[in-house]
């Protein structure tokens, strides 16, 4: 057994598929295949359920699939330490985030970068859940989610608090005076909306916040995708509502927000790695996210300014 075949193995595992395990391994598919076969025969159980091509793992698989990603963490963990005591931090850092996450990690990621120019970065749109297990099982080293969803024996947490909310709009299609009041939900449930889905977290707490006014809102437009949400906007057919402050992109050179004088009935988020064996990258990582939550005053503060929205699916 060597660590080779343990990466082809876990590389199975995330692609699903022979040849791009094998592209990924930069092997042919006939290698990956052969090793891994040689493998089973050295643990004395099949790993791999296989037909004309890969159908999952077996139940002996699926077990030591779990041991084979302790091992090949920290064959990397290893790899990267010693590179950081030479003075060169180097590796993948992999970093999940739940859907319009309203800290932005790209100013946190630059001043890293700065200190480790070879580290590289892997962003993963998923759900809360998906990133609790991802981080569970190695697959992720760092996740931006929602704080009561987590286990606090099993993951060491940076709290970063819930979001104020605007309203985004086109203004040549859209006007909102002061002499109108403020935006409060009923005004809001006279606009036409277009917002997440019912299964997201940030929709939910928009539902929750309005019907605790008594206000049901009715969407004209739904999606599970931020940017078609915003291209709605764009286009007129919609107004939305977003984490604030807003983000800066090309998307909203056209669009303005308006601040709405409501609360957001939100679940506050927090950034998580696991509790124990950390790897380099992600320690560096959190060691420099809590030294400038600190500088930030951050967890009294809902948002600081240095933060930003971030709109990814």
């Amino acid at each position: 057994m060597d660590i080779k075949q343990l990466q082809f193995l876990c590389a199975l595992d995330h692609y699903g598929h022979f040849s791009h395990a094998a592209d990924a391994c930069h092997v042919t598919q006939p290698t990956l295949s052969m090793r891994l076969k040689r493998l089973e025969e050295e643990l004395g159980v099949p790993l791999v359920l296989r037909n004309q091509r890969f159908e999952g793992f077996t139940p002996e698989g699926k077990r030591l699939l779990a041991w084979a990603r302790q091992v090949v963490n920290a064959y990397d963990g290893m790899k990267t330490e010693a590179n950081r005591l030479k003075g060169t931090l180097v590796g993948t850092l992999r970093i999940g985030m739940v859907p319009l996450s309203h800290v932005c990690l790209l100013p946190l990621l630059k001043l890293l970068r700065e200190q480790a120019p070879q580290v590289r970065y892997q962003l993963h749109a998923l759900s809360s859940g998906s990133i609790l297990e991802r981080i569970d099982n190695n697959t992720l080293d760092v996740g931006l989610t929602y704080l009561p969803q987590i286990e606090t024996d099993r993951c060491r947490i940076l709290p970063l608090g819930s979001p104020a909310i605007g309203l985004l709009y086109h203004p040549a299609l859209f006007e909102f005076t002061e002499g109108d009041g403020p935006l409060d939900w009923n005004r809001i449930a006279e606009v036409p909306l277009g917002l997440l889905s019912t299964s997201m977290r940030f929709r939910q707490g928009i539902d929750s916040s309005a019907a605790a006014h008594g206000v049901v809102l009715q969407p004209v437009i739904e999606s599970d995708a931020v940017d078609h949400l915003i291209e709605c906007v764009n286009t007129g057919l919609c107004c939305t509502l977003i984490p604030l402050p807003a983000p800066t992109s090309p998307l909203f050179d056209q669009l303005r927000v308006e601040p709405l004088a409501v609360a957001l009935n939100q679940l506050p988020l927090a950034l998580i790695c696991r509790s124990s064996e950390l790897n380099p990258l992600t320690r560096a990582l959190m060691q420099q996210a809590e030294q400038w939550i600190n500088a930030q005053n951050f967890k009294t503060q809902v948002l600081p300014d240095v933060f930003c929205s971030i709109f990814s699916e």
